[in-house]
């Protein structure tokens, strides 16, 4: 899978079982996951160089991209833009 223009494809990190406390999250209560790691980027725009790679952990707004299932697994599709930090 090849993004075209400013977008990444984000494989999601899977998301908590369980809380801090050590309770154990019903389906129903997990939230989406905010993480995640890079799988593709695509070459930018005309006058904007991609600063993310393949294999960046990043973290990305609640509600960003558009959730895809390619080849068995879930992943996501954004804008360079939604993403708000490169983990080191």
């Amino acid at each position: 899978m090849k993004p075209i223009n400013d977008r990444v494809v984000v494989k999601p990190a899977p998301a908590e079982e369980k809380t801090a406390g050590g309770l154990y999250l019903p389906e129903t209560a997990k939230e989406k996951p905010q993480r995640g790691e890079i799988i593709a980027v695509g070459p930018g725009k005309k006058d904007h160089n991609m600063t993310v790679q393949v294999g960046d952990i990043v973290l990305y707004g609640k509600y960003s991209g558009q959730e895809i299932s390619y080849q068995g697994q879930d992943l996501l599709i954004m804008r360079e833009d939604d993403i708000l930090v490169v983990i080191d």
